[in-house]
């Protein structure tokens, strides 16, 4: 990378920081660390929401499935549409009243209020495990791009540097810095997709007759997917909308009801078709341009074993020119930070606020501080967890599938179904998620090309309905069914 470039891009790390340093010192309590002291418009809270779902997770993920299948991945982020809009129709209105009556700052925390104190830590763990497996999917996105953009810079060094920046930055700031800086980042993404990426990259290709001569018609096809594919990211991607640690985060820091459910309706327009087809589109360019030979001397050449997800960054690295190169860069950059610190922000919640209170009686001047130090350390171990770890995508729908399998049945009974159980929700949530875990582990080969979540998901449903059922609870903790319906 020319020093052009790297100038402009150490200059987004360090404002970045900057960003973290100031928010620093506003955060005075819980509140003001976790959900941004509830005073949240919807704009800010939109944009946040799509930067953290799609991010550099995704960006890097839809790249891959372009290089693979072209324009037909992008109905991947379709899936976020539908989850961002029924869940903003469904079940804003149901947290917004919740929240109203107690003062949430995670997701768990409403599983207190339906099933009691066990659920809740239960959840807590679950859904710790799940974002502590997705920050390090988004570590390991912002490693690919590092060492593929950077000369002599290796994957490893690359993770072990891009950890650090990622979880400083999130350690100090908190939840306001974070929706206020993903605002930024995402605008930086876009403009630099829409006016840098793109265009440059379809130019260097040749244009549709390259596209035409170097990949069959099924590549610029919206039908080259199969049923199934479309299930499997329909049962993993929908679900996360109602059982979110990052999101419910964003509905509680909302100044109301009216703004969260707006903040949601801009979330699913710009994740689908927005970001989706850009996103593929590159992926379907790097495809070409590696057919073409442009990654030659960078040690890619015709034919040889290319990791999918690093066609992107190649491109990137192939057609930018001086200055665009670090503008590009920071873009990037600004997508997989957005997810990071938001996902960090998650784990962090749920292991103070869910686990750590639970054990310790913290004072109020004492939490910060103390949710600073937990954060720090989830990072760690997410950039440890990184290490091992190859493919992005997979990563972050493994983290997926084990929330969703999980939570997803009993926080749909605990606002929709009156029948519900203490029993049954502990039975749901260990039923669905080891299901999942173990067709997963052991590589079931399993029917109709179907993913382990969809069985997790309906093993839950099946022990949640049955022991709900059989084992009901003979005093609920708070009855909140009727309250939240009146």
């Amino acid at each position: 990378m020319h020093w052009i470039d790297l100038t402009i891009f150490i200059t987004y790390m360090v404002v970045m920081l900057g960003v973290g340093f100031f928010f620093m010192r506003k955060n005075k309590s819980e509140d003001d660390y976790y959900v941004g002291g509830r005073s949240m418009g919807s704009w800010h809270i939109g944009l946040s929401v799509v930067a953290t779902d799609v991010g550099g997770g995704f960006s890097i993920g839809l790249g891959g499935l372009g290089f693979v299948m072209g324009v037909s991945g992008s109905w991947m982020l379709f899936t976020g549409l539908i989850g961002a809009w029924l869940s903003g129709a469904f079940l804003i209105p149901k947290v917004a009243k919740l929240s109203k009556k107690v003062k949430l700052l995670t997701f768990p925390q409403i599983f207190n209020q339906f099933y009691g104190p066990e659920v809740a830590l239960l959840a807590g763990l679950i859904s710790a495990i799940g974002y502590l497996g997705f920050t390090s999917s988004q570590i390991l996105a912002g490693a690919k791009l590092a060492s593929a953009s950077f000369v002599n810079l290796g994957l490893t060094e690359a993770l072990i540097i891009m950890g650090v920046i990622a979880v400083v930055y999130t350690v100090l700031g908190g939840l306001k810095a974070v929706i206020y800086t993903d605002t930024v980042q995402w605008a930086i993404l876009m403009i630099g997709l829409i006016f840098i990426g793109l265009p440059l990259a379809y130019n260097a290709i040749g244009g549709i007759p390259a596209i035409k001569a170097s990949v069959g018609p099924e590549f610029l096809s919206l039908t080259n997917i199969s049923w199934s594919q479309l299930v499997n990211w329909a049962i993993t991607i929908i679900p996360i909308w109602f059982v979110g640690m990052t999101l419910y985060q964003r509905m509680y820091a909302a100044k109301g009801e009216k703004e969260a459910k707006k903040a949601w309706f801009i979330a699913g327009i710009l994740e689908w078709p927005i970001m989706a087809m850009m996103g593929v589109l590159l992926g379907l360019f790097a495809r070409v341009a590696f057919d073409q030979g442009m990654f030659g001397e960078l040690g890619f050449p015709v034919g040889s074993d290319l990791d999918s997800e690093m066609g992107l960054p190649l491109l990137l690295r192939t057609v930018l020119p001086v200055g665009l190169m670090g503008i590009m860069m920071s873009a990037y950059f600004s997508a997989i930070m957005s997810t990071a610190d938001s996902c960090l922000m998650a784990a962090s919640g749920n292991i103070v606020s869910d686990l750590l209170s639970k054990i310790v009686n913290l004072k109020e001047n004492q939490v910060v501080r103390i949710s600073q130090v937990i954060t720090l350390i989830i990072g760690a171990a997410a950039i440890l967890i990184a290490l091992n770890l190859q493919n992005v995508l997979d990563l972050m729908l493994l983290s997926y599938s084990f929330m969703v399998s999980g939570l997803l049945v009993p926080v749909i009974g605990a606002f929709f179904w009156k029948k519900r159980s203490t029993i049954g929700a502990v039975s749901a949530m260990l039923g669905g998620g080891l299901t999942t875990v173990f067709l997963n582990a052991f590589e079931v080969n399993l029917p109709f090309g179907l993913d382990a979540n969809f069985f997790g998901i309906l093993a839950s449903a099946v022990l949640f309905i049955s022991l709900s059922n059989l084992f009901p609870n003979k005093r609920t903790v708070i009855d909140h069914h009727e309250e939240v319906k009146n």
